[in-house]
């Protein structure tokens, strides 16, 4: 049996695990929450002992993560206050039972005894008070792969709670899909999602969009205005790609969750909010942390339950079921009736790496449905071409990487570069298609003028530069 301590004092902490270890259990000591909530995501635990009074993260909020991340272990309590409030509330947010300090060894043993037979008593299975047909896929998403069935499982674990969600995956693997998958599951799903695109937006309006802001405070805000915080009050705020938040704002959006309150820039007065956080990134943010571009506190906060997606390349099995979905709504889209995908075509999707994960299958998809000139689609039509794979194989500019560490640089830096051709082939045609109108382009496409003209920005583009070539 395995049992987790959690304790800021090693006095406790160090004597429970002696106790314990002398009745022949395995033992795990974490000395804060956020340690326990890493054990947690790391290792399945038959009981958590976790004390109620700790700095950073209490005993309730570790019980609430235990709750979503392994949601049949049983939790006791310690309590340096026996009073019957501490009871009640201990068992109403679900602990099995608590023990006041000062204890003896064989009270602990009896407690531990006494939840282990309970829980092996417990008919009650969490999938299937949840059951859910995830065969073809689920919400948004196709696929019906082991890694794809463990994204939908904690989805439905995490949409019942108001445990806050990191979301990690690279770009085109479905951040946002999985974001609006756990509030349509949720019981906020009739109350407002709001999603925030932290790359969109310049460090100033990013504070605003998020706090809001009152009339006169800074050049050019004419009206007082409602922060997203308080717009998505009661319901879900998604933050997409929050690496790219400076550390002056990350300071304050901190703050912000830490005291459930916002103070919009040039207010005085702080406004309460209720909302479920959901936030995002393709980065590796505990590197972040450890090159100082990224605030550890505010990491710990927000990685409270993680969510990882798969690249397409990890779950190559649903490829066959991601093609047959997307053929058949392109297909109804442009009007064309196609028996199919010839074996050649098939082959070359089911090889290719898609740096640009599950958006470059459905564009090249769509693509490949309007340029069919028959009645299959063949591997011309796919017009991928054999460069990416190519470049694979054989390394980057002629280097071949002799260690680990390199060739996962390496794979990294390749897809980077991947991602951004295929987004300056998408800004050049829709410019070119709206006669080098930036609004036109950018309504056509389906973003905002701001969005489009900071991805113009990123990648360099100047309409000037290119226009008429």
């Amino acid at each position: 049996m395995n049992i987790l301590v959690v304790d800021d004092e090693s006095v406790i902490r160090d004597g429970l695990a002696r106790i314990l270890e002398g009745d022949s259990f395995t033992v795990d000591t974490a000395k804060s929450g956020h340690v326990a909530i890493e054990h947690l995501q790391q290792k399945e635990f038959d009981l958590i002992i976790t004390d109620l009074k700790m700095p950073g993260m209490s005993g309730f909020e570790v019980l609430a993560a235990v709750k979503t991340l392994q949601p049949d272990t049983p939790v006791i309590m310690i309590t340096g206050f026996a009073t019957v409030e501490t009871a009640v509330d201990a068992m109403k947010n679900g602990t099995v039972d608590y023990i006041v300090k000062p204890f003896t060894p064989e009270q602990i043993l009896e407690k531990v005894r006494l939840a282990l037979e309970q829980k092996k008593n417990t008919v009650e299975d969490l999938y299937v008070k949840k059951e859910i047909d995830c065969h073809h896929g689920f919400d948004q998403f196709i696929g019906d792969s082991r890694e794809m069935q463990k994204v939908y499982r904690r989805i439905m674990q995490v949409a019942a709670t108001d445990s806050t969600v990191l979301i990690t995956g690279e770009s085109g693997t479905g951040k946002e899909l999985a974001a609006r998958a756990i509030h349509k599951n949720s019981p906020r799903r009739d109350l407002p999602f709001v999603a925030v695109d932290c790359t969109a937006l310049a460090e100033n309006l990013l504070e605003s969009e998020l706090f809001g802001h009152v009339k006169g405070s800074f050049t050019g805000a004419m009206q007082t205005k409602m922060g997203l915080f308080m717009v998505a009050d009661g319901g879900t705020l998604f933050l997409d790609e929050v690496s790219n938040i400076s550390l002056a704002t990350q300071a304050k959006l901190l703050r912000a969750l830490q005291e459930r309150q916002v103070t919009p820039i040039g207010g005085t007065q702080p406004v309460s909010f209720n909302i479920h956080l959901v936030a995002a990134t393709n980065r590796n943010l505990k590197s972040m942390v450890s090159e100082g571009t990224f605030r550890e506190d505010l990491y710990f906060r927000l990685n409270i339950i993680p969510l990882d997606l798969p690249p397409l390349r990890e779950r190559k099995g649903d490829i066959p079921l991601l093609v047959r979905h997307f053929m058949n709504k392109f297909m109804e889209e442009v009007g064309k009736d196609l028996r199919g995908i010839s074996p050649e075509a098939m082959q070359f999707l089911e090889n290719y790496s898609y740096p640009g994960n599950v958006r470059e299958l459905v564009n090249t998809l769509e693509r490949a449905v309007v340029l069919a000139e028959g009645d299959v689609i063949q591997k011309e039509n796919l017009e991928l071409g054999d460069s990416a794979e190519t470049e694979l194989c054989t390394g980057f500019d002629g280097f071949v990487p002799t260690s680990a560490e390199a060739l996962k640089e390496m794979k990294r830096h390749i897809r980077d570069r991947s991602v951004e051709n295929v987004e300056k082939a998408f800004v050049i045609n829709a410019l070119k298609r709206s006669n080098w109108n930036i609004s036109r382009a950018a309504e056509e496409t389906g973003m905002l003028r701001p969005n489009f003209q900071t991805m113009l920005k990123r990648l360099g583009i100047s309409v000037k530069d290119y226009f008429g070539k």
